[in-house]
Protein backbone atom coordinates (compact mmCIF):
# COMPACT_ATOMS: atom_id res chain seq x y z
CA UNK A 1 0.00 0.00 0.00
CA UNK A 2 1.32 3.59 -1.04
CA UNK A 3 1.19 6.47 1.15
CA UNK A 4 0.77 9.97 -0.78
CA UNK A 5 1.75 13.70 0.61
CA UNK A 6 -1.08 15.91 0.37
CA UNK A 7 -0.21 19.18 -1.44
CA UNK A 8 0.20 21.70 1.23
CA UNK A 9 1.03 26.14 1.73
CA UNK A 10 4.24 26.66 1.97
CA UNK A 11 3.47 26.61 6.03
CA UNK A 12 1.77 23.49 6.30
CA UNK A 13 3.05 19.85 7.43
CA UNK A 14 2.51 17.52 5.01
CA UNK A 15 0.31 14.53 6.19
CA UNK A 16 1.32 11.38 5.91
CA UNK A 17 -1.02 8.44 5.49
CA UNK A 18 -0.83 6.33 9.18
CA UNK A 19 -0.67 3.26 7.33
CA UNK A 20 2.59 3.86 5.60
CA UNK A 21 4.56 0.64 5.27
CA UNK A 22 7.40 0.37 7.68
CA UNK A 23 10.98 0.71 6.78
CA UNK A 24 12.25 -2.99 5.45
CA UNK A 25 15.09 -4.43 7.94
CA UNK A 26 18.54 -4.49 6.34
CA UNK A 27 19.18 -7.49 4.54
CA UNK A 28 21.63 -9.89 5.96
CA UNK A 29 25.06 -9.33 4.41
CA UNK A 30 26.60 -12.86 2.47
CA UNK A 31 28.84 -13.08 5.70
CA UNK A 32 25.95 -13.16 8.17
CA UNK A 33 24.26 -15.92 5.90
CA UNK A 34 27.06 -17.62 5.52
CA UNK A 35 27.50 -18.05 9.36
CA UNK A 36 23.38 -18.41 9.71
CA UNK A 37 24.00 -21.08 6.83
CA UNK A 38 26.74 -23.08 9.31
CA UNK A 39 25.21 -23.15 12.25
CA UNK A 40 24.72 -27.04 12.21
CA UNK A 41 28.09 -27.65 11.37
CA UNK A 42 28.79 -25.09 13.60
CA UNK A 43 26.89 -26.41 16.87
CA UNK A 44 28.67 -29.88 16.05
CA UNK A 45 31.99 -27.94 17.00
CA UNK A 46 31.57 -25.09 19.05
CA UNK A 47 30.91 -26.20 22.37
CA UNK A 48 32.55 -29.52 21.79
CA UNK A 49 35.93 -27.63 21.00
CA UNK A 50 35.18 -25.37 23.98
CA UNK A 51 34.99 -28.59 26.28
CA UNK A 52 38.21 -29.84 24.68
CA UNK A 53 40.60 -27.09 24.40
CA UNK A 54 39.69 -25.97 28.33
CA UNK A 55 42.48 -27.78 29.25
CA UNK A 56 44.60 -25.89 28.15
CA UNK A 57 47.08 -28.19 26.67
CA UNK A 58 48.13 -30.00 23.87
CA UNK A 59 48.22 -33.55 25.55
CA UNK A 60 47.55 -36.99 24.42
CA UNK A 61 43.90 -36.96 25.77
CA UNK A 62 42.92 -33.27 24.17
CA UNK A 63 44.49 -34.73 20.62
CA UNK A 64 42.07 -38.04 21.04
CA UNK A 65 39.13 -35.96 21.61
CA UNK A 66 39.94 -33.70 18.86
CA UNK A 67 40.47 -36.71 16.58
CA UNK A 68 36.86 -38.23 17.51
CA UNK A 69 35.05 -34.38 17.19
CA UNK A 70 36.84 -34.32 13.38
CA UNK A 71 35.91 -37.66 11.82
CA UNK A 72 32.47 -37.44 13.33
CA UNK A 73 32.24 -33.84 11.72
CA UNK A 74 32.92 -36.06 7.82
CA UNK A 75 36.40 -34.27 8.41
CA UNK A 76 38.12 -37.81 7.08
CA UNK A 77 41.09 -39.71 8.32
CA UNK A 78 43.61 -37.88 5.82
CA UNK A 79 42.30 -34.20 6.90
CA UNK A 80 42.13 -35.40 10.66
CA UNK A 81 45.23 -36.82 10.69
CA UNK A 82 46.93 -33.74 8.87
CA UNK A 83 44.99 -31.15 11.53
CA UNK A 84 46.15 -33.00 14.62
CA UNK A 85 50.13 -32.83 13.23
CA UNK A 86 49.50 -29.58 12.60
CA UNK A 87 48.45 -29.15 16.16
CA UNK A 88 51.23 -30.74 17.59
CA UNK A 89 53.81 -28.97 15.69
CA UNK A 90 52.01 -25.59 16.99
CA UNK A 91 52.39 -26.54 20.19
CA UNK A 92 55.78 -27.35 20.07
CA UNK A 93 56.65 -24.67 18.23
CA UNK A 94 54.46 -21.63 20.02
CA UNK A 95 54.30 -23.40 23.54
CA UNK A 96 50.29 -23.19 23.66
CA UNK A 97 48.97 -22.61 26.94
CA UNK A 98 45.87 -21.21 26.59
CA UNK A 99 42.27 -22.83 25.29
CA UNK A 100 42.36 -19.11 22.92
CA UNK A 101 45.62 -20.12 21.78
CA UNK A 102 44.73 -23.65 20.54
CA UNK A 103 41.76 -23.13 19.01
CA UNK A 104 43.85 -19.94 17.26
CA UNK A 105 46.72 -23.18 16.01
CA UNK A 106 43.61 -24.91 15.05
CA UNK A 107 42.01 -22.37 12.69
CA UNK A 108 45.01 -21.24 11.27
CA UNK A 109 45.89 -24.93 10.29
CA UNK A 110 42.11 -25.33 8.75
CA UNK A 111 42.56 -22.25 6.91
CA UNK A 112 46.10 -23.31 5.76
CA UNK A 113 44.24 -26.92 4.35
CA UNK A 114 41.49 -24.88 2.67
CA UNK A 115 43.13 -21.57 0.96
CA UNK A 116 44.48 -23.37 -2.07
CA UNK A 117 40.76 -24.42 -2.68
CA UNK A 118 39.82 -20.09 -3.05
CA UNK A 119 40.05 -20.19 -6.96
CA UNK A 120 37.78 -17.09 -7.81
CA UNK A 121 36.16 -18.52 -11.51
CA UNK A 122 37.79 -16.60 -13.90
CA UNK A 123 34.84 -16.07 -16.99
CA UNK A 124 36.64 -13.09 -19.36
CA UNK A 125 38.97 -15.58 -20.37
CA UNK A 126 36.18 -16.93 -23.62
CA UNK A 127 33.31 -15.49 -25.24
CA UNK A 128 31.24 -17.45 -25.10
CA UNK A 129 32.54 -19.21 -21.48
CA UNK A 130 31.15 -22.32 -21.29
CA UNK A 131 30.68 -23.79 -18.26
CA UNK A 132 29.29 -27.63 -18.30
CA UNK A 133 27.32 -28.64 -14.96
CA UNK A 134 27.01 -32.60 -13.50
CA UNK A 135 26.06 -34.10 -10.79
CA UNK A 136 24.26 -36.78 -9.46
CA UNK A 137 20.00 -36.71 -9.09
CA UNK A 138 18.99 -34.60 -5.76
CA UNK A 139 22.42 -32.39 -5.78
CA UNK A 140 20.71 -29.11 -6.71
CA UNK A 141 22.37 -29.31 -9.94
CA UNK A 142 19.46 -27.12 -11.86
CA UNK A 143 18.81 -24.87 -8.81
CA UNK A 144 22.38 -24.48 -8.80
CA UNK A 145 22.13 -23.01 -12.40
CA UNK A 146 19.37 -20.75 -12.12
CA UNK A 147 21.55 -19.04 -9.03
CA UNK A 148 24.78 -19.04 -10.90
CA UNK A 149 22.75 -17.08 -13.84
CA UNK A 150 21.77 -14.65 -11.46
CA UNK A 151 25.10 -14.39 -9.92
CA UNK A 152 27.00 -13.99 -13.34
CA UNK A 153 24.29 -11.40 -14.27
CA UNK A 154 24.86 -9.26 -11.72
CA UNK A 155 28.26 -9.07 -12.16
CA UNK A 156 27.36 -7.51 -15.22
CA UNK A 157 27.37 -10.98 -17.78
CA UNK A 158 24.76 -12.11 -20.46
CA UNK A 159 23.97 -15.91 -19.73
CA UNK A 160 22.06 -18.66 -21.91
CA UNK A 161 21.05 -21.59 -20.24
CA UNK A 162 21.13 -24.73 -21.99
CA UNK A 163 18.66 -27.54 -21.01
CA UNK A 164 21.11 -30.40 -21.24
CA UNK A 165 19.12 -32.76 -19.13
CA UNK A 166 16.60 -34.35 -21.89
CA UNK A 167 15.65 -37.40 -19.79
CA UNK A 168 14.00 -35.07 -17.14
CA UNK A 169 10.86 -33.09 -18.08
CA UNK A 170 10.91 -31.32 -14.93
CA UNK A 171 14.37 -30.71 -15.08
CA UNK A 172 13.48 -28.72 -18.66
CA UNK A 173 10.55 -26.75 -17.18
CA UNK A 174 12.40 -26.02 -13.50
CA UNK A 175 15.22 -24.27 -16.09
CA UNK A 176 12.66 -22.46 -18.35
CA UNK A 177 11.23 -21.11 -14.66
CA UNK A 178 14.56 -20.38 -13.85
CA UNK A 179 15.30 -18.42 -16.83
CA UNK A 180 11.86 -16.53 -16.78
CA UNK A 181 12.77 -15.27 -13.36
CA UNK A 182 16.49 -14.06 -14.48
CA UNK A 183 15.11 -13.26 -17.66
CA UNK A 184 17.54 -15.46 -19.47
CA UNK A 185 16.70 -17.19 -22.73
CA UNK A 186 17.41 -20.97 -22.43
CA UNK A 187 17.60 -23.34 -25.47
CA UNK A 188 15.87 -26.96 -24.77
CA UNK A 189 13.96 -29.47 -26.66
CA UNK A 190 11.26 -31.96 -25.75
CA UNK A 191 13.68 -34.98 -26.53
CA UNK A 192 16.16 -35.66 -27.97
CA UNK A 193 20.50 -35.96 -28.17
CA UNK A 194 21.58 -33.76 -24.95
CA UNK A 195 24.94 -33.25 -26.58
CA UNK A 196 22.90 -31.73 -29.24
CA UNK A 197 20.99 -29.52 -27.57
CA UNK A 198 24.04 -27.71 -25.91
CA UNK A 199 25.92 -27.82 -29.44
CA UNK A 200 22.69 -25.47 -30.34
CA UNK A 201 22.82 -23.66 -27.51
CA UNK A 202 26.35 -22.66 -28.01
CA UNK A 203 26.25 -21.82 -31.41
CA UNK A 204 23.56 -19.65 -30.27
CA UNK A 205 25.58 -17.91 -27.54
CA UNK A 206 28.11 -17.47 -30.09
CA UNK A 207 26.03 -15.81 -32.48
CA UNK A 208 24.10 -13.49 -30.33
CA UNK A 209 27.51 -12.12 -28.30
CA UNK A 210 26.70 -13.89 -25.41
CA UNK A 211 29.21 -13.90 -22.52
CA UNK A 212 28.40 -17.18 -20.34
CA UNK A 213 26.88 -20.18 -21.45
CA UNK A 214 25.39 -22.85 -18.42
CA UNK A 215 24.97 -26.33 -19.62
CA UNK A 216 22.62 -28.21 -17.74
CA UNK A 217 23.41 -32.43 -18.04
CA UNK A 218 21.70 -35.68 -16.43
CA UNK A 219 21.81 -36.49 -13.16
CA UNK A 220 23.78 -39.84 -12.93
CA UNK A 221 25.47 -41.90 -10.44
CA UNK A 222 29.23 -42.56 -11.08
CA UNK A 223 28.11 -46.59 -10.74
CA UNK A 224 25.99 -45.96 -14.01
CA UNK A 225 28.61 -46.56 -16.25
CA UNK A 226 27.10 -45.96 -19.63
CA UNK A 227 25.97 -42.70 -18.78
CA UNK A 228 29.08 -41.62 -17.46
CA UNK A 229 30.19 -42.57 -21.03
CA UNK A 230 27.24 -40.27 -22.17
CA UNK A 231 28.50 -37.24 -20.41
CA UNK A 232 32.03 -37.78 -21.84
CA UNK A 233 30.40 -38.07 -25.04
CA UNK A 234 28.37 -34.25 -24.56
CA UNK A 235 31.97 -33.32 -23.73
CA UNK A 236 33.51 -34.33 -26.91
CA UNK A 237 30.55 -32.75 -28.65
CA UNK A 238 31.45 -29.31 -27.10
CA UNK A 239 34.68 -29.70 -28.18
CA UNK A 240 33.42 -29.37 -31.86
CA UNK A 241 31.68 -26.38 -32.04
CA UNK A 242 34.36 -24.94 -29.29
CA UNK A 243 37.83 -26.75 -29.10
CA UNK A 244 39.04 -25.18 -25.82
CA UNK A 245 35.42 -26.24 -23.91
CA UNK A 246 33.96 -26.69 -21.63
CA UNK A 247 35.86 -23.59 -20.52
CA UNK A 248 34.57 -24.72 -16.98
CA UNK A 249 33.21 -28.18 -15.55
CA UNK A 250 31.43 -27.75 -12.25
CA UNK A 251 30.33 -30.86 -10.20
CA UNK A 252 27.57 -29.94 -8.01
CA UNK A 253 27.57 -31.72 -4.62
CA UNK A 254 25.07 -32.19 -1.69
CA UNK A 255 26.65 -31.52 1.69
CA UNK A 256 24.98 -33.46 3.22
CA UNK A 257 26.43 -36.42 1.52
CA UNK A 258 29.61 -36.18 3.74
CA UNK A 259 32.55 -38.32 2.83
CA UNK A 260 30.62 -39.87 -0.17
CA UNK A 261 31.10 -36.88 -1.69
CA UNK A 262 34.68 -37.23 -2.24
CA UNK A 263 34.28 -40.80 -4.26
CA UNK A 264 31.83 -38.90 -6.35
CA UNK A 265 34.77 -35.73 -7.17
CA UNK A 266 36.83 -38.94 -8.05
CA UNK A 267 34.65 -40.23 -10.47
CA UNK A 268 33.23 -38.11 -12.68
CA UNK A 269 36.87 -36.47 -12.95
CA UNK A 270 38.05 -39.40 -14.18
CA UNK A 271 34.70 -39.14 -16.81
CA UNK A 272 34.49 -35.68 -17.78
CA UNK A 273 37.63 -33.83 -16.26
CA UNK A 274 36.00 -32.02 -13.31
CA UNK A 275 38.19 -28.19 -13.15
CA UNK A 276 35.83 -27.18 -9.83
CA UNK A 277 32.95 -27.82 -7.24
CA UNK A 278 29.60 -26.46 -6.27
CA UNK A 279 29.04 -27.63 -2.68
CA UNK A 280 25.22 -27.05 -1.67
CA UNK A 281 22.70 -27.02 1.30
CA UNK A 282 25.47 -26.44 3.76
CA UNK A 283 22.78 -24.85 5.80
CA UNK A 284 20.82 -28.25 6.24
CA UNK A 285 23.90 -30.34 7.44
CA UNK A 286 26.59 -30.71 10.24
CA UNK A 287 28.85 -32.45 7.70
CA UNK A 288 30.62 -28.89 6.33
CA UNK A 289 34.27 -30.92 7.62
CA UNK A 290 33.61 -32.60 4.38
CA UNK A 291 35.23 -29.59 2.70
CA UNK A 292 37.86 -30.22 4.84
CA UNK A 293 38.44 -34.17 3.24
CA UNK A 294 38.12 -32.42 -0.48
CA UNK A 295 40.83 -30.39 0.31
CA UNK A 296 43.63 -32.96 1.28
CA UNK A 297 42.40 -35.83 -0.67
CA UNK A 298 40.91 -34.52 -3.99
CA UNK A 299 41.52 -30.92 -4.10
CA UNK A 300 39.44 -29.56 -6.65
CA UNK A 301 38.66 -25.69 -6.41
CA UNK A 302 35.56 -24.70 -4.39
CA UNK A 303 33.94 -22.68 -7.15
CA UNK A 304 30.93 -21.67 -5.28
CA UNK A 305 28.66 -22.82 -1.91
CA UNK A 306 24.83 -22.61 -1.07
CA UNK A 307 23.56 -21.96 2.13
CA UNK A 308 19.77 -21.24 1.62
CA UNK A 309 16.89 -21.61 -0.59
CA UNK A 310 17.34 -18.18 -1.65
CA UNK A 311 18.31 -16.74 -5.32
CA UNK A 312 21.38 -14.90 -4.23
CA UNK A 313 22.34 -17.84 -1.57
CA UNK A 314 25.30 -19.04 -3.72
CA UNK A 315 28.01 -17.20 -3.74
CA UNK A 316 32.02 -17.88 -4.64
CA UNK A 317 34.18 -19.87 -1.74
CA UNK A 318 35.93 -17.93 0.82
CA UNK A 319 38.41 -20.21 3.07
CA UNK A 320 38.47 -17.43 5.85
CA UNK A 321 34.71 -16.95 5.72
CA UNK A 322 34.45 -20.37 5.65
CA UNK A 323 36.92 -21.05 9.01
CA UNK A 324 35.15 -18.22 10.80
CA UNK A 325 32.21 -19.75 10.48
CA UNK A 326 33.13 -23.02 12.30
CA UNK A 327 34.08 -21.57 15.22
CA UNK A 328 31.54 -19.63 18.19
CA UNK A 329 32.16 -15.73 17.21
Amino acid sequence: MFSFLKKTSSDAKPEVSAAAAPAEAPKPSWRERLFQGLAKTRAQWGGKLKTIFSRGKVDDELLEELETLLLTSDVGIEATTHLLDELKKAAKRDKLETPEAIQKALADALLETLKPLEQPLDVTTHKPYVIMIAGVNGAGKTTSIGKLAKYFQTQGKSVLLAAGDTFRAAAREQLQTWGERNNVTVIAQESGDPAAVIYDAIAAAKARGIDIVLADTAGRLPTQLHLMEEIAKVRRVIQKIEPEGPHETLLVLDANIGQNALQQVKAFDKAINVTGLVLTKLDGTAKGGVVLGIARQCPKPIRFIGVGEQIDDLRPFSAKDFVDALFDQ
